[in-house]
């Protein structure tokens, strides 16, 4: 038996904010987009894991407006989940992620004690990124 990752959910606020983010910023390629009563999810990928998607919805697609709202709360608190990702350039990455409209940094390059030299931001919805040296 063989199981791996296929899909990552990444919630967003202004989706057009988000994919300017990951596509322009980050360099990820978007795969496909659908619209839905309202909203959007896109789906994106990295050009080197092109098979494991990253899906940035909002948080009141496909869901009750109360849970909608409770999961916008947790997401404007920057209190939901992030995604870590490994470049190639750690430096060079962090300082275009850094520079994007919308990010705030939490953690400029650093060596951890645990042995990976990692940098932390938040993008325009609030979302940790953990960059780390690959």
């Amino acid at each position: 038996m063989t199981i791996s990752i296929s899909t990552v959910h990444v919630l967003v606020d202004d989706p057009d904010a988000a994919v300017s983010f990951y596509r322009d910023t980050l360099g990820l390629t978007v795969q496909n987009e659908v619209a839905r009563e309202g909203f959007r999810w896109i789906v994106l990928s990295t050009p080197n894991q092109p098979e494991i998607q990253i899906v940035l919805s909002q948080p009141q697609a496909g869901r009750s407006k109360e849970d909608g709202e409770a999961i916008a709360a947790l997401l404007a608190k920057g209190e939901l989940g992030g995604i870590n990702f490994a470049a190639d350039d750690l430096d060079a990455t962090f300082e275009k992620a850094a520079a994007a409209p919308g990010v705030e940094v939490l953690q400029e390059p650093l060596s951890q004690p645990w042995g990976v030299r990692d940098a932390a931001l938040r993008d325009p919805a609030g979302n940790t990124v953990r960059i780390q040296q690959a």
